[in-house]
């Protein structure tokens, strides 16, 4: 398994997967931008439907999970691109 990190200003993402593929997420956005700036469940939503899988949670905090641990570090760069918009 391994493992890759992206953090962006009062926010960021995470990720690590082991046998099979399997990949778990977690993003944590700071609570003075959360809902506002950046919503951690639309970023953990979109993270991993790239890695095959599906997830959500709260503005500040959300966690997801996949199958297709190979698209890890690529899905995770696009949090960069989430947070621009």
């Amino acid at each position: 398994g391994g493992g890759d990190r992206v953090g962006a200003g009062g926010g960021g993402a995470g990720g690590a997967w082991g046998a099979g593929g399997r990949v778990q997420l977690v993003a944590c956005v700071s609570r003075g931008i959360a809902g506002k700036r950046a919503h951690a469940g639309q970023i953990v939503k979109a993270v991993a439907t790239q890695v095959g899988g599906g997830g959500g949670g709260r503005p500040d905090m959300a966690q997801a999970g996949g199958r297709k641990g190979e698209h890890l570090t690529k899905a995770l760069e696009s949090v960069y691109e989430l947070l621009e918009r």
